[in-house]
């Protein structure tokens, strides 16, 4: 059994740098709510209420599909803890402004939706980053239960914030709903200050924007195990959307209970979501990913199959615990895998992935099920997401998630330093890469195999195209090709982006080669030689200009020529 299973699910907060921020985190989440039911509060005696209601959770949710991609290349380019700094001072100057116009009553409808936008892009910024960086604050066999505490933060914070909102709304006035939420900001600010992580960021320069938002489209195009993960968080959160966008309407015409009815609805489901937020460690040192998922999917059908008949208050707030503790389970359990799973270099873009894949399956899911609902009926709705829950939770049975506790994610540096006899710009490009293997006949197939593997390797830490060729002279011979838009790119891919996975599959295919594999690396034309006495060498041509494997921009068209055929021996 694997030690990294195990941790309590309190253990990551006797590591008092990662107890302080969480409790700050808890404290911007509660008044994350509290300032979404003051928002709405203020807009329910406005002209088109119900729309400008609604629209508040719109301008809440939007940014994360809009900016948690962008959100995720900035915190894998620059210093995490800085950024996460520099976003809470914004959302707290965000704060005392809103607090000040509502305080002065000049907020009306369209500043609030505005700043209400502007709160949730820097929440849509902050997101990859906090996630980042739990790694660097708690050991790798503590990650689960610090994402399992991070869902419980999430639950508790839902339970508490619209309680207090409403009180404090009740009693006093909007605007000190505000300045609560603007101090949550800041002492989130302050405990961030005050971290001094251990371990620094790589003093390598930025990546360019879009470079490295191209990079991290490749690593996810190219991890097969990542896409399958993703994909499973979709296939749970489409039919399980279903239960949070109509369970109000469960409540309002199958219940015949108001606000507070609903409310007891969702205080079972946030009480079933920190039961499974704390049992999660547990059940994970006794049950596999892929068995507690299936398991949990079962539970949250079973559920949805109750809502279809479900006529009693009482009994549907005791049903309802189940499934809020099977939706923590399944999205805290993939969110800690994705982020064991994904090397330093691209962890935030792949979380930021993760993100939109979340967010967009719920919103989607959400809408796809109101317009069922309104066609055929909610219990038959309710119906048909039950049964594609419980058919995914089935089909997890035949298509297990792998087991990633051996896989060792820590970078690797697997090639020599680079030697050259020209000095190319970094912008310089596209770049060539090739490397000669020389392979007894009886080898040749087993070679090929473990060359597919290795061209996963290429395209995820940067090229954007991989061919393996026989050499029509020399049969016994192949040369291995891949191309790189750039060379920045390629020495990107040279110190910081190979794992020990990665190494081992490099192993495998170099071990069987007769003679050590020679790597060549084809530069611009135009690239100058080192010459001592000529001063600095001209710049090399860039991307655009030259692009010996296809005509135009490297990323245009299907980056798998020459990859998915290999040359048969004759």
């Amino acid at each position: 059994m694997s030690t990294e299973s195990q941790a309590p699910a309190w253990s990551p907060l006797r590591i008092a740098a990662y107890r302080n921020l969480w409790l700050a985190l808890l404290a911007a989440n509660i008044g994350t709510w509290m300032q979404t039911v003051g928002a709405q509060w203020l807009l329910v005696t406005q002209t088109e209420a119900d729309t400008l209601v609604a629209a508040v959770q719109t301008a809440s949710m939007l940014p994360i599909l809009l900016f948690a991609l962008p959100a995720g290349v900035l915190a894998d380019a620059f210093d995490r803890r800085h950024l996460l700094i520099s976003v809470q001072t914004f959302l707290a100057v965000v704060g005392i402004v809103m607090t000040v116009l509502t305080a002065t009553g000049r907020m009306g409808p369209a500043l609030l939706l505005t700043l209400t936008f502007a709160l949730g892009t820097g929440q849509a910024l902050t997101l990859p980053s906090w996630a980042a960086v739990i790694p660097q604050l708690v050991p790798r066999d503590q990650i689960r239960s610090a994402s399992a505490l991070g869902a419980i933060s999430v639950n508790v914070a839902r339970a508490i914030g619209p309680a207090v909102a409403g009180v404090l709304v009740a009693e006093t006035d909007v605007s000190l709903v505000f300045g609560l939420n603007a101090a949550t900001f800041v002492i989130f600010t302050v405990t961030l200050i005050r971290w001094k992580p251990r371990d620094s960021k790589p003093t390598e320069s930025p990546e360019r924007f879009t470079a490295a938002l191209r990079a991290g489209g490749r690593y996810v195009r190219y991890s097969p195990t990542l896409r399958r993960m993703l994909g499973r968080i979709v296939l749970f959160i489409l039919p399980g959307s279903a239960l949070w966008a109509l369970l109000p309407v469960v409540a309002e015409e199958r219940l015949g209970t108001g606000a507070h009815g609903y409310g007891l609805l969702l205080a079972s489901l946030g009480i079933g979501a920190i039961t499974g937020g704390i049992g999660l460690p547990v059940l994970r040192a006794r049950i596999s990913a892929s068995k507690l998922l299936g398991a949990a999917g079962l539970v949250f059908g079973g559920v949805l199959l109750y809502v279809a008949t479900l006529r009693d208050l009482s009994t549907a707030a005791i049903v309802l615990a189940p499934a809020g503790a099977a939706w923590v389970i399944v999205l805290a359990n993939l969110n800690a895998e994705i982020q064991l799973f994904l090397p330093n270099w691209v962890r935030a873009r792949g979380l930021a992935v993760y993100q939109v894949v979340f967010a967009g399956g719920q919103a989607l899911g959400a809408l796809a099920w109101g317009a069922m609902a309104e066609l055929v009926g909610i219990q038959m709705t309710f119906l048909v997401a039950a049964g594609i829950m419980i058919l995914d939770a089935v089909a997890l049975a035949l298509w297990p998630l792998p087991d990633l506790r051996e896989v060792d994610r820590q970078p690797a540096v697997i090639w020599p330093e680079v030697s050259l006899g020209v000095r190319p710009e970094p912008q310089a490009g596209p770049v060539l890469v090739t490397a000669t293997y020389t392979i007894a006949p009886e080898r040749e197939q087993e070679f090929m195999e473990a060359m597919r593997l290795v061209r996963g390797t290429r395209m995820r830490t940067g090229a954007t195209r991989w061919g393996l060729f026989r050499v029509g002279e020399e049969p016994h011979r192949f040369v291995e090709v891949f191309q790189l838009a750039t060379w920045d790119e390629h020495l990107r891919q040279h110190g910081t982006r190979f794992t020990s996975a990665d190494q081992e599959s490099e192993r495998r295919a170099k071990g069987m080669s007769e003679e050590e594999p020679r790597a060549w690396h084809l530069l611009p034309a135009d690239t100058r030689r080192i010459d001592p006495g000529a001063g600095e060498p001209t710049r090399g041509r860039t991307a655009d200009t030259i692009d010996p494997m296809g005509a135009g921009d490297p990323d245009a068209g299907d980056p798998d020529v020459g990859s998915e055929t290999v040359t048969r021996p004759a």
